[in-house]
């Protein structure tokens, strides 16, 4: 075994048991309660999944086949590893390495995009990640804060918790917009497949993280449905002994309090971190208050790591809804300013046209990881898992302004098997399993309303129940070719089965039959339709294939191929419109290539890379509010990452994208044609980050946010300028146990619009606030 494939092995083992000592939880007792109640109803229904789960005996024998495998391991070697202590110790050695305390590229360990511990330098495909360091340099209230920070990123805030994810993507809305991204949580996902939601990354406790990896393009011969566009993995803190408390105030109110507690025992450790938000909200009447709690316990001997967490999520927000151009002088609002430039007209921009929006939102998730050593080369992984999600919403941003209520409940297991099958060798199979269940009611409480050939009905739109099932086996390799070669590859095939039934009367009549009228009371069609019940399978192979090559010892370049898809989201199947046919909609699929070299040179860690991506049956929404269901568009452009020590306490980090994100198909009743940039998708995007040490106790950042202007819509007609902000932040220890915290937002008080759009004949924005300060302090003991 060459001494380079030996360090690739012991990553690998060493950096799995570290990687189980991360994840998140918990919630009030009535909801568990709900949770439980609900959880407990939707089992009933596993009676009528028999039939189902029969047509895929033979695909649920090979995802076993894994499975199994790992168990008669288990016994067969028992014996022989309960003998083997050494490689425990070996584990408990590597352990401390894996803890990166430096940025050099060469020495970070990651696990995320391979289900393997990988030295980052020896990757074979992009991967970003946001330390601990800058996470508390940042002390995020929403995702936008911390993630915008990262290269082929852009995070839009909206209103309140709300915002909307691109990753080496436009910011995707609509329908199916939210399984475009796959977001984990120690590895696990946190909502079924079918269930995606553009708000996704909000549940997350970014602010207390140890860590946030980002993998930009497809990745689901590794993780399977929604990872199409990108990745994003949040490391949970390991338990340790003490805790920490802060208190971070700001603007409209802001009031943000979070603490971790924590205790070694030795064989056990137990944690639990804690959240909560109160916010007045920029515009009127937009308030909200967020709660996020996690429990994390801990245990581990010579040959088992087992790591068990909890994660709860409140939200009770009143939500306010866009600034639209066409309300001027309507009652809520009269501005001066042209309907492109209305987001410049700071007062406009503070009112609330939507005062009776809202959303309600909780979700639960617990996993148990069980990390079990075979002998010196084998060790499997098995995580059990348990998830429920409950959400109500006001839909302001369409002409309806129906309210929706959905759920969902999932019980799931994770495998992995990990064999070192030869020195130059390593082989990773498994198989994932889910079962979900979920609901969905739209019902609209205005008035029935006839205008531009659709009728939106008043009353329930839409109710429905889906049960849903994957099960997906999988393989990936590793060969270290030579001493500067390596090579991966992975192969997975997901099997996803829905079963769906509708409560109401089928098609585009309203809920009791009747039919919709237009503005003569002439009987037409509602916009709404309900599909018949119906059973829906959808199979999907994925692969990936990377090298990697090492050009010296901190230089390597790296290239990959790969595919992604996403299975029908559950809205994009029984959630449709009049002009659709039910059963149409396929798979989204994309497909990747890309080319890299990252390294530490002259003392600058960098990172550049050149990606091109084709996608087909991408569902979209257009500028009249109808569904496009299969589109192709293309995705290419490069991205770049340097972080350099200018001096020994200055350092400079630069993030910078330019992408083009284009139409290849023609729509011409939504006014796509061929070529037209995707709307919502900014060609360049800049972050650059001056950092500044002038004592041992006081650190200075500056930042620099520059996002380019993008098309409105499909069209192409109507686009927005674009903008730079300036961030200022600072750190001040009083002690070492206590320092002080401060920020200065938008410090050139630019007037800008946080996201700009333009639907149903106006622009509509989202302003962007005005300067403000965030002071805080923190306290460990």
């Amino acid at each position: 075994m060459t001494k380079h494939a030996d360090i690739h092995r012991k990553c690998r083992l060493s950096a799995l048991i570290d990687e189980s000592s991360h994840t998140k939880g918990g919630k009030n007792k009535n909801q568990v309660s709900n949770s439980i109640k609900h959880t407990l109803s939707n089992t009933l229904r596993t009676v009528m999944f028999r039939e189902s789960v029969k047509k895929r005996i033979p695909v649920f024998q090979l995802s076993m086949l894994a499975v199994t495998s790992l168990v008669a391991a288990s016994i067969a070697e028992a014996k022989a590893a309960e003998a083997n202590t050494a490689k425990a110790n070996m584990f408990k050695e590597d352990r401390s390495e894996s803890q990166v305390t430096t940025t050099d590229i060469s020495d970070v360990i990651v696990v995320t995009g391979t289900r393997q511990a990988e030295n980052l330098l020896t990757l074979t495909g992009n991967l970003a990640r946001i330390n601990r360091q800058d996470i508390q340099t940042v002390s995020s209230v929403y995702p936008s804060d911390l993630l915008n920070r990262a290269s082929g990123v852009y995070v839009q805030a909206n209103n309140g918790m709300e915002s909307l994810p691109s990753l080496r993507s436009p910011v995707l809305t609509g329908p199916g917009a939210g399984g475009a991204f796959l977001i984990l949580e120690d590895g696990i996902a946190t909502r079924a497949a079918g269930f995606a939601n553009n708000n996704g990354l909000s549940e997350l406790n970014l602010a207390q993280a140890q860590e946030v990896d980002i993998v930009r393009g497809p990745a689901s011969a590794i993780y399977g449905s929604n990872a199409v566009h990108g990745v994003v993995n949040v490391i949970n803190q390991a338990v340790r002994d003490g805790g920490d408390v802060s208190l971070l105030l700001g603007p409209n109110e802001h009031y943000q309090v979070q603490g971790t507690l924590g205790n070694d025992f030795g064989a056990h450790g137990l944690s639990i971190n804690t959240q909560l938000i109160d916010n007045g909200g920029y515009q009127d009447d937009s308030d909200f208050t967020s709660a996020k709690v996690g429990l994390r316990h801990e245990y581990r001997d010579d040959l088992n790591a087992i790591t068990t967490s909890v994660a709860g999520f409140v939200l009770d927000q009143n939500t306010a809804g866009f600034i639209a151009s066409g309300d001027n002088g309507e009652g809520c609002f009269e501005s001066t300013y042209a309907d492109d430039r209305l987001f410049k007209d700071t007062q406009a921009m503070e009112k609330n046209c939507e005062d009776d929006a809202y959303r309600k939102w909780s979700s639960m998730r617990v996993a148990s990881k069980w990390q079990r050593t075979l002998s010196d080369d084998r060790y499997f992984v098995l995580t059990p898992y348990v998830r429920t999600n409950d959400m109500e919403f006001r839909q302001h941003y369409l002409p309806s302004e129906a309210i929706e209520e959905n759920s969902h409940s999932s019980f799931g297991l994770t495998s992995s098997y990990h064999w070192q099958f030869d020195p130059r060798l390593a082989l990773v199979m498994g198989a994932d399993a889910e079962w979900t269940s979920g609901e969905l009611t739209e019902t609209q409480q205005k008035a029935s309303t006839f205008s531009f050939g659709k009728a939106r009905q008043q009353g329930v739109h839409y109710d429905y129940e889906v049960d849903v099932l994957t099960l997906a086996p999988y393989v990936q390799a590793d060969w270290q070719y030579s001493h500067a070669l390596r090579m991966s590859a992975s192969v997975r095939f997901d099997s996803t089965h829905y079963d769906y039934k509708n409560r109401l009367a089928d098609g585009t009549t309203q809920a009791d039959g009747s039919p919709c009228v237009n503005g003569n009371n002439e009987p037409v069609a509602c916009l709404y339709q309900r599909p018949a019940d119906s059973k829906d399978d959808f199979d999907n192979v994925s692969s990936k294939i990377g090298f990697n090559y090492l050009m010296n010892e901190s230089v390597a370049l790296f290239a990959d191929w790969s595919q992604g898809f996403r299975a029908p989201q559950t809205t994009d199947l029984y959630r449709i419109q009049n002009q659709q046919v039910a059963g149409q909609i396929e798979s989204e699929e994309i497909r990747s290539q890309e080319v890299g070299v990252r390294g530490l040179a002259l003392d600058m860690n960098f990172e550049l890379v050149a990606f091109y991506m084709t996608k087909d049956h991408f569902f979209f929404r257009d500028d009249d509010g109808l569904n496009v269901t299969d589109a192709e568009t293309s995705h290419k452009g490069v991205e770049v990452g340097l972080d350099y020590p200018i001096l020994s306490n200055v350092s400079i980090a630069v993030n910078y994208t330019y992408a083009i994100h284009q139409y290849e198909s023609e729509h011409a009743n939504s006014g796509v044609l061929k070529g037209n940039d995707i709307d919502t998708a900014p060609r360049q995007l800049g972050n650059v980050r001056l950092a500044w040490q002038p004592t041992e106790d006081s650190s200075l950042e500056l930042e620099w946010a520059h996002v380019g202007s993008y098309y409105l819509d499909p069209s192409n007609e109507h686009e927005y300028q674009g903008h730079n902000l300036l961030q200022l932040r600072g750190q001040f220890s009083l002690t070492d146990k206590v320092r002080l915290l401060a920020r200065l937002e938008n410090v050139l008080d630019e007037r800008y619009a946080s996201r700009a759009d333009y639907a149903f004949g106006s622009y509509r924005y989202f302003g962007g606030q005005p300067r403000a300060i965030h002071l805080g302090i923190e306290a460990r003991f």
